[in-house]
């Protein structure tokens, strides 16, 4: 039986990049700690466990060392003011999907003879904060006092998604890695992520965290495709980043959701807090950390008293129940963005793609699937 020479220190850094331990995966692999001695070698097949194991590229475990990766697209991202260094298999491998996607989206894009997106780029950071959010509001159809007539503020972030979606962004809502459910997202790693392109724009959001942080995480994302920036972001409502672009990206984001114009005219400061704070986000129909906010922001709450109140707030959110997974091909329309999945699947019926990469691209195995996914895209004629 052929061995195969595979480096201890390559095998180590499988293992911590996983975010496991030698020993945490000893139970799975039993050889593992003797190969990661140095005392035996595994065959190749054992090596393809190993690497399915940890979500590593086979290829990389015959290196002499480990690799140095990084994420293919400026990273924002702080943990406690720090640079975030080592990006995790689940973050990279959602962004390398999103990018096969995106390429697969911009060739079909071209192919139809689609024209370059005007407002991809549009904007700069130099750009007053008002004055941008009104362009990207008026761009997007985005009405604050016609959201103000939708029954919730959950309502009104799937029709945000549709406002972008109309518009050529591709936007991605997930909170698994591909359509893998054991492969869960992290919201402490990113929350979000930008891929700028003037014919096939997309945003990814990570569906793993609150309802309510998916509202402002789209808007900041949003704004980056008007800057034209592709970004990895770690968009919240609570933080005032250290980079001028991401510090702009959220004061925008902010201002688009909730003019601070109005906020003002419609505080009532003598009001209790979380009162209020409940009935602003059902007047702009955006969720209570967002208005918490503009509340600090239009100088309802110092920074500690927001703090304090946006903590607090998001630990209720957190404890709230989450609903069901709901229609399975709904659901994957928001993963992969019925935009894209539309347009694979016309493709994929008209012959110009193959059933074998429309199944790699949306993360399924059946041709059943594929035929539920079209009658659920009234695409039967």
């Amino acid at each position: 039986m052929t061995r195969v020479q595979v480096a201890p220190a390559v095998l180590n850094w499988a293992c911590e990049r996983a975010g496991f331990t030698i020993g945490e995966l000893a139970h799975r692999i039993p050889q593992l700690p003797a190969w990661a001695r140095g005392e035996s070698l595994p065959t190749l097949k054992q090596l393809e466990g190993f690497a399915k194991a940890t979500h590593a590229p086979l290829g990389f475990l015959f290196l002499q060392e480990p690799p140095v990766e990084t994420v293919p697209i400026p990273d924002f991202r702080t943990v406690a003011n720090a640079q975030v260094r080592r990006p995790s298999p689940d973050l990279l491998d959602t962004l390398y999907l999103c990018q096969h996607r995106q390429e697969w989206y911009k060739d079909f894009e071209r192919s139809m003879g689609g024209a370059p997106l005007a407002f991809v780029g549009s904007v700069s950071a130099s750009h007053g904060v008002v004055r941008t959010a009104a362009r990207i509001r008026h761009e997007l159809g985005f009405d604050v006092d016609e959201r103000r007539l939708l029954p919730t503020w959950t309502e009104a972030l799937r029709r945000f998604i549709k406002q972008a979606d109309d518009l050529g962004v591709l936007v991605m809502v997930s909170g698994v890695v591909g359509s893998n459910n054991r492969r869960k997202l992290d919201p402490q790693e990113f929350r979000g992520f930008a891929l700028a392109d003037d014919v096939a724009p997309l945003v990814f959001i990570n569906g793993a965290d609150t309802k309510a942080a998916q509202m402002f995480t789209l808007a900041h994302e949003l704004v980056h495709i008007w800057l034209g920036q592709s970004a990895l972001s770690d968009a919240q409502a609570a933080l005032v980043p250290k980079h001028d672009v991401e510090r702009w990206c959220n004061q925008v984001a902010a201002e688009l959701l909730v003019p601070l114009e109005l906020i003002r005219a419609e505080h009532d400061r003598h009001a209790e807090l979380r009162a209020e704070t409940d009935r602003l986000a059902r007047r702009f129909k955006v969720s209570t950390l967002v208005v918490l906010r503009r509340v600090h922001d239009a100088g309802g709450l110092t920074w500690d008293d927001y703090l304090a109140a946006y903590d607090e707030e998001l630990e209720r959110l957190r404890a709230l129940p989450r609903g069901s997974g709901g229609n399975f091909y709904l659901t994957l329309g928001a993963r992969v963005s019925k935009r894209f999945a539309r347009a694979l699947v016309v493709s994929t019926l008209e012959g110009r793609s193959s059933f074998t990469e429309a199944f790699r691209l949306l993360g399924f195995k059946k041709m059943t699937t594929f035929q539920d996914l079209r009658h659920s895209l009234d695409l039967d004629t």
